[in-house]
């Protein structure tokens, strides 16, 4: 019997949640939290450095009865597809704790206990292996993040709260009953695996598509189901923006990949235009709406409805270089704009303000936190030198191949990208002073450094030796562009 190293990865965190209970010190709590997130980050590295990148089969994989009337199952493993993401969602979850140490200053037990709660669940959704498993922790996931925004957010978290959670509800809903229709109809198993390897009628393909369809739409969230977000990101607190951002948006993404393209093949290559039309319209639509923004929250809540169209397109170009760059953009979104809404946290701490019209000086106030500012601008116009660069490249490829009106569209929204986050940057950073003169603004101290260092480095080590990311993923895509081309001929 193999280690069960993914469940000691999904259940460090709840372990950790258990002790903070019995804490009564905020900071005892605070730095619990600290390291139980650590210790995960470190036991996720560990997982990548034996990963195995010449297989596409299911590695670190455990199986347990659950519910054998049903045929229900605990059961765990993880491909080059979701192996990042496992690592990703340890890794902000540490950098989450290291944002709130000061920014949560009320009921600081529960908020930790809520955070820990919510990063075994996100990791639980990137292992299973049963539906019915993906389903819990997918569903289960609302309710922690429901409280990092109602109870930790700013004036409006009741509405915004509430918004998040009927929207993504619905289509929960949506999910369960495309779940119960496939099980009736792949052979009553909730095995992903097998029910993978069945060959549905195209009819029942393309009900599920939809049903499937809406249910991620609204996570990842594609146009015109993304209203949710904005409210989300300015209300929540600072660590909900980047668990949002870096995590819960590409689960969205992860259904189409796991669920869409190897079960319904036929359906996923009949649709793939209305896909990639969708995808344009988010990339544009998204970018239109960032440049519009003067609350610096709502304008990277916006360029991630842009980013994240990329994303959609590489999946739905149905090609080597648009999945690969899709899945790498999904990996380096989480990096970059988690690491946008950790620079939107420090600063509002600091002024109490999310105005760009209002900031100002900061170069001169805050070299260092200017300069890493730059850095993540740098890479979310996916400048060459950067993670975002070679994601994007390889997506605007495959979306070309795919469908040259869209690769145009994605062009614009490119061009869209630098204009915004330019213009952003210039007033912040650069233009005359405002912020730094009316507070006393301070640089950025060590424990902001050690949340801002590792996405730091991880722009510039996929931006200049993507090789070991690519190779994560490489065999796992080819395997799965062979069973969506091989299936998905058309009705």
């Amino acid at each position: 019997m193999e280690f069960p190293l993914l469940s000691l990865i999904m259940f460090t965190p709840v372990a950790g949640a258990v002790v903070l209970m019995f804490l009564h010190s905020d900071d005892a709590v605070r730095w619990t939290a600290l390291g139980v997130t650590v210790l995960d980050l470190a036991l996720s590295i560990a997982m990548l450095a034996s990963f195995d990148t010449t297989t596409h089969a299911m590695q670190f994989t455990e199986t347990h009865p659950w519910v054998p009337a049903l045929g229900i199952t605990y059961a765990l493993g993880i491909d080059g597809i979701s192996a990042l993401f496992v690592f990703l969602t340890a890794l902000l979850g540490s950098i989450c704790v290291l944002a709130s140490w000061v920014a949560i200053d009320r009921k600081v037990k529960e908020f930790m206990v809520s955070l820990l709660t919510m990063q075994a669940l996100m990791l639980g959704v990137f292992c299973a292996l049963d539906l019915f498993l993906f389903y819990v922790f997918w569903e289960a996931m609302l309710i922690p993040m429901y409280l990092i925004i109602g109870v930790w957010g700013g004036e409006g978290r009741v509405y915004a709260a509430l918004k998040f959670f009927l929207y993504t509800l619905a289509g929960s809903l949506l999910f369960l009953i495309g779940v119960i229709v496939l099980y009736f109809n792949g052979g009553e198993t909730f095995d992903i695996l097998a029910l993978t390897a069945q060959d549905l009628p195209f009819p029942v393909q393309s009900w599920l598509f939809f049903a499937f369809l809406i249910a991620f739409a609204v996570k990842v969230p594609m146009v015109p189901v993304h209203t949710w977000l904005p409210d989300a990101h300015v209300q929540a607190p600072t660590a909900g923006s980047i668990i949002l951002a870096g995590v819960l948006l590409k689960m969205g993404a992860y259904g189409f990949l796991r669920f869409s393209l190897p079960m319904l093949p036929e359906a996923s290559v009949y649709y793939s235009t209305l896909m990639l039309s969708l995808s344009a319209l988010a990339i544009v639509y998204g970018g239109l709406l960032a440049l519009a923004q003067d609350d610096l929250k709502k304008l990277v809540a916006y360029s991630s409805i842009s980013h994240m169209g990329f994303v959609t397109m590489g999946i739905f170009a149905l090609n080597l270089r648009g999945l690969e760059g899709g899945i790498l953009q999904m990996f380096n979104h989480g990096v970059t704009t988690g690491a946008l809404f950790l620079f939107v946290g420090l600063i509002y701490e600091r002024t109490h303000t999310r105005s760009i019209a209002e900031y100002g000086g900061l170069m001169k106030a805050a070299p260092v936190y200017t300069a890493f500012l730059a850095l993540f601008t740098l890479s979310s116009m996916a400048l060459p030198g950067t993670n975002s660069f070679i994601g994007e490249l390889l997506v605007l490829s495959g979306g070309f191949a795919a469908n040259l009106a869209v690769g145009a569209a994605a062009v614009s929204g490119a061009l869209l990208g630098a204009a915004y986050l330019l213009g952003m940057y210039r007033k912040v950073a650069l233009g005359p002073a405002s912020v730094g003169a009316r507070f006393k603004i301070c640089d950025v101290n060590a424990r902001e450094m050690a949340a801002i260092l590792p996405l730091a480095v991880l722009v510039l080590w996929v931006g200049l030796y993507p090789k070991p990311f690519l190779g994560i993923i490489d065999v796992s895509v080819k395997h799965l562009l062979a069973q969506v081309h091989d299936k998905g001929s058309g009705p």
